[in-house]
C-alpha cells in the first residue's frame, strides 16, 4: 500500500518573526525581577562584573527574540531567575553577539529570616535541667570570641512533641539578644535535586551574617532519618550532606548556634546524630507542672472556668504541655461557648481530658 503524500504545512510564518530574522537588537535593558517562587531564602545575585555579565547573557540568550516587558530567565548560575526586558531597540529584534545588554540594578533587601522573639525562659513550666543546660549556649552566644575551638556549635533538643522544645529555643534568642533563623526540615526538600543543600548553605551564610545567631531546625528526622528505615531520595542526601559540612565547621562562622529538634532520636541517622556536642531532654509535665500550665492559661479565658486544679492535673496524666492546652483546654472551652455557658464548668474539662485518655489508649493498643 502506497503512503499517503504528506500535505504541506500552510501555516503563516508572522511578518514579526521574518523581520526578526532578519535583525539583530542593538541594545537590550533588563530589570531584574526574582524567582517565579519564593523558597527559605531568596538569593538575589548581585552583577558586580557588566562586561563579564553581558557576554554570559549574551551566550545564554543568543537567538531569543527581545520584546518589551517580555521575560528572560537564567538556566545556568541562578536557574529561574527572571529578568524583565524593559527596553529593546529595535522592538522584536533577537539578541546576538553585537547586542548590548545592560541590567539596570536596583538594591533589592534581604528576605528577612530572623523573627522577634518575646518569649522569656519564665514563661516556660518545667525543663529545669533544660534551662540549666541552656546557660552553656548562652554563655556562648554572649562572648563566642572566648570559646574557640570549645564552642557549643551543635546542640540537639530532644523529647516528645508539644513539651517546648522551639519555646526554649525561641527563650534562648530572646535571653541573648541574637537573631533567630526557625526552619522545619521538611522545608528543605524541594522539587529539585540541588535545591535544599543550596538552601542549607544560605541559611549558614545568612546566620554568619547576623551573628551571634541561633538557626534553630525543627523535625531533624524528615531528612536524617537513618537509611535503614528510609528508601533515600537524591535530594535528601545531598540536604543531609550539606548539613553535615555546615556542622562541621569546614566554612568557620563564630558565633552560629544550630540548634535541631526531633521527637524520634532513635531512628536519626548516626552520622547527623554524632555531629552534636551535646544533647538536651525534654520531658513530659510532673503533676505540678501539669496544674501550673492549667493555672496559668486559665487566667487568659475569655469566661471564668470552674475547676478544680489538682483533679485536672491528674486526669491529664502522661499529656504534653501542648496538648493540655490545645486539647483539654480549649476544647472545653469551646464547648461552653457552644452551649452557651456563661462559665465553664468543670465537666466540661474532665469530658475533654477523659476522651482525650482513652483515644491515646486505642492508639496505643492498634500501633
Amino acid at each position: 500500500m502506497a503512503r499517503s503524500a504528506q500535505r504541506p504545512s500552510l501555516k503563516k510564518i508572522p511578518q514579526e518573526a521574518i523581520e526578526a530574522k532578519e535583525a539583530t537588537a542593538e541594545i537590550v535593558i533588563l530589570q531584574p525581577i526574582g524567582y517565579p517562587l519564593c523558597g527559605i531564602i531568596e538569593e538575589y545575585p548581585r552583577i558586580e562584573e557588566p562586561e563579564l555579565f553581558e557576554c554570559y547573557a549574551r551566550m545564554q540568550w543568543n537567538g531569543y527574540i527581545a520584546r518589551k516587558n517580555d521575560f528572560l530567565f537564567d538556566h545556568r548560575m541562578f536557574p529561574d531567575f527572571a529578568y524583565r526586558i524593559q527596553e529593546v531597540r529595535p522592538e522584536a529584534t533577537i539578541i546576538g553577539q553585537s547586542t548590548t545588554i545592560v541590567v539596570n540594578q536596583e538594591e533589592k533587601e534581604k528576605m528577612d529570616i530572623e523573627y522577634p522573639v518575646e518569649i522569656a525562659f519564665d514563661d516556660i513550666v518545667g525543663q529545669i535541667k533544660a534551662k540549666r543546660k541552656c546557660k552553656l549556649i548562652e554563655r556562648y552566644l554572649e562572648e563566642p570570641e572566648r570559646f574557640g575551638k570549645w564552642a557549643p556549635r551543635n546542640i540537639l533538643f530532644h523529647g516528645p512533641a508539644g513539651t517546648g522544645k522551639t519555646m526554649v529555643a525561641k527563650a534562648l534568642a530572646n535571653k541573648t539578644d541574637v537573631a533567630f533563623l526557625p526552619i522545619k526540615a521538611t522545608q528543605l526538600i524541594g522539587e529539585f535535586v540541588g535545591e535544599g543543600s543550596r538552601q542549607i548553605h544560605q541559611l549558614y551564610e545568612r546566620a554568619g551574617e547576623l551573628a551571634p545567631s541561633i538557626i534553630f531546625i525543627d523535625e531533624l528526622d524528615a531528612i536524617a532519618l537513618d537509611r535503614r528505615y528510609q528508601e533515600l531520595r537524591g535530594d535528601v542526601a545531598e540536604i543531609v550532606n550539606a548539613l553535615l559540612t555546615e556542622m562541621d565547621g569546614i566554612s568557620q562562622r563564630e558565633g552560629v548556634c544550630t540548634i535541631c529538634a526531633t521527637n524520634r532520636t532513635a531512628v536519626l541517622d548516626g552520622a547527623v546524630r554524632s555531629r552534636f556536642e551535646e544533647e538536651i531532654e525534654f520531658v513530659l509535665p510532673g503533676k505540678e507542672e501539669r496544674k501550673e500550665i492549667i493555672e496559668l492559661n486559665l487566667q487568659t479565658f475569655p469566661i471564668e472556668a470552674e475547676v478544680n486544679l489538682s483533679e485536672l492535673a491528674k486526669l491529664t496524666n502522661g499529656l504534653s504541655g501542648r496538648d493540655i492546652v490545645e486539647k483539654v483546654l480549649k476544647s472545653a472551652l469551646h464547648h461552653a461557648i457552644m452551649d452557651d455557658m456563661e462559665k465553664v464548668e468543670a465537666h466540661y474539662f474532665e469530658k475533654a481530658a477523659s476522651g482525650l485518655q482513652k483515644k491515646e489508649t486505642n492508639t496505643h493498643l492498634y500501633a
